[in-house]
């Protein structure tokens, strides 16, 4: 149950007392919010404990009282608490009756408990709420799936209706009921022939709620299948809206039934549901949870090391480092159509994720290996074993396109065929799954910025540092930082930059540096206290030598 104010009411560690509307305590708090404006209307959503000293109330004024509270109550403000000892010794008559008048209850903040504590107990409440939530959900999708397996749709509807304390049906593409659980629910759920007919003419997936056959139920229906044309359709009736376990459950349940009613293509394209929930999971930090769901389709992979894929095209590649603002992408050359054609086994044009997909997806099935493909908007995550023929694979075909742009003629158009950029992740096992797909989005962002195909995290070490500082904001700091000193030298009073970088150079060592300068250590030593008075920085702090050294490496590689 999400916090009430009665629960905080009850929450022995603020010593909250009850002044008015004792009777509406069980009413839910989505939030707990401060504010000593005179009117906090605009900024509420409803569902908030209004916490206030009345620091600009007249909280005397029986009138000004009565305005205030009616527009907290109209709002949607389903409490107010009131700090005394802070501007008032005790909480107003005037604003007792007029929360008394409205229904809204009122509750005395003694001056020991912060608005702090009782914020972080709603918080923590939520909290708790939402894991209660997420756990449940968890189990009902266990649970949903082995009565998937053990006893088919009837199984799976039985423990979906137990899940959401309702009813559910299941509808071919005709529209007819196929099954339904509990029994009772035949009757109910034959009335809605007509809704699932309109919800068949819609592309799937598709869902829609409607007025069940009694005014006291509520019916979800969803499209089941993968194909634009639905291949069947579930209904779910409950008393009330869908809390976040049983939205977990109809979920779990809609991406069962998609496996156990599609075929041969679709089949296929539920297989990728259970791997995009399989990812979920390990990526959530749940590797227990995803082995049960993945069981034989996929659980295999995850008893080895295995490595994370995650490509983009490189046009959305491109799209995404200009929204990030900060990123100076290499402009990759276009590879000519016949070897984008060979780098794809023959394959030439189309989408260049599916062709990336499907190369490693063949190159599994000719090795008799498990692999994970997950699209996910525009990108493609895939989940491969370590050394497998699908890691080769994706690297043969990365290696195919390189080689197309080196033989690419500048002049030559691009064709059809988009190109990839993909990282690599390094080998992992599952509890570091969440690990391994940020290195490869690492591995993706390098292999943007210096234009190549595919970039390994291994090989991240193994470089310099200096190349990632060619990009326009570390440059732009770099000339901010160093303006001044340019614009000095600029003026013929002294070489200030070339002597920063002699005394950086050799570690603050004075003869050394003066002597590659050719000047005399105390004209160095002049030159350094000039600087720190320029900049308005200390040269004996270590991060500001650090960040004059790469600024000065930065304007260098211009």
């Amino acid at each position: 149950m999400p916090p009430t104010l009665a629960s905080l009411v009850h929450h022995s560690a603020l010593k909250l007392t009850v002044r008015a509307g004792e009777d509406r305590l069980d009413v839910p708090v989505r939030w707990a919010h401060v504010s000593e404006l005179a009117d906090p209307v605009p900024y509420m959503e409803g569902g908030e404990l209004l916490l206030i000293t009345a620091l600009k109330l007249d909280a005397e004024d029986p009138e000004a009282m009565r305005r205030y509270v009616k527009r907290l109550v109209g709002a949607g403000v389903v409490g107010l608490g009131f700090a005394v000892g802070v501007n008032y010794d005790e909480v107003p008559k005037a604003l007792v009756d007029a929360a008394e008048e409205e229904g809204l209850p009122l509750l005395e903040v003694p001056r020991r408990t912060p608005f702090l504590a009782i914020s972080k107990a709603v918080s923590a409440a939520i909290a708790a709420e939402q894991y209660r939530a997420v756990t449940a959900g968890f189990a009902a999708q266990r649970e949903l799936t082995k009565q998937a397996l053990n006893a088919g749709p009837e199984g799976l509807l039985a423990a979906l209706a137990a899940q959401v304390d309702g009813w559910a049906a299941l509808y071919d593409a005709s529209g007819a009921v196929v099954a339904t659980a509990p029994e009772w629910a035949g009757r109910r759920a034959a009335r809605l022939t007509a809704d699932v007919e309109r919800l068949r003419d819609r592309p799937a997936p598709a869902s829609a709620v409607v007025g069940g056959p009694e005014t006291e139920d509520r019916v979800e229906l969803h499209s089941i299948g993968t194909s634009r044309r639905p291949r069947a359709a579930l209904a779910v009736g409950t008393a009330a809206p869908l809390g976040t376990a049983e939205r977990y459950a109809v979920h779990s349940a809609i991406a069962l039934l998609t496996l156990t009613t599609e075929r041969s293509r679709s089949l296929h394209a539920a297989e990728q549901r259970i791997g995009a929930a399989v990812l979920r999971m390990l990526l959530a930090g749940q590797p227990d949870h995803a082995r049960a769901v993945a069981g034989d389709l996929y659980g295999g992979l995850l008893d080895a090391p295995f490595r994370m894929i995650v490509a983009e095209s490189a046009s959305a590649s491109a799209a995404r480092a200009h929204a990030d603002g900060h990123a100076r992408v290499q402009p990759a050359k276009p590879a000519s159509a016949a070897a984008t054609a060979a780098a794809a086994g023959g394959s030439g044009g189309g989408d260049p994720l599916a062709v990336l997909a499907e190369t490693v997806e063949a190159a599994a099935a000719r090795s008799g290996e498990a692999v994970l493909v997950v699209p996910e908007g525009e990108r493609l995550v895939v989940l491969a074993g370590d050394g497998s023929a699908a890691v080769a694979a994706c690297g043969e075909y990365a290696a195919g396109l390189e080689a197309g742009r080196a033989a690419a003629v500048p002049e030559q158009p691009a064709g059809d065929q988009d190109e990839l950029v993909v990282g690599l992740s390094a080998p992992v096992g599952p509890i570091a799954a969440a690990a391994a797909y940020k290195q490869a989005e690492q591995a993706l962002s390098v292999a943007r910025r210096r234009g190549r195909v595919l970039v390994e995290h291994e090989q991240l070490a193994s470089g310099s540092v200096l190349p990632l500082l060619a990009d326009d904001a570390v440059r732009a700091f770099a000339d901010g930082l160093l303006r001044a000193l340019y614009e000095h030298d600029a003026t013929g009073r002294g070489d200030l930059v070339a002597s920063l970088r002699a005394w950086l150079s050799r570690h603050g060592q004075w003869d050394a540096a003066a002597a590659d300068l050719g000047v005399h250590r105390h004209t160095l030593r002049y030159r350094m206290r000039r600087v720190e008075e320029i900049l308005g920085r200390s040269l004996d702090d270590p991060d500001v030598r650090m960040e004059l050294w790469l600024a000065l490496k930065a304007t260098s590689t211009e």
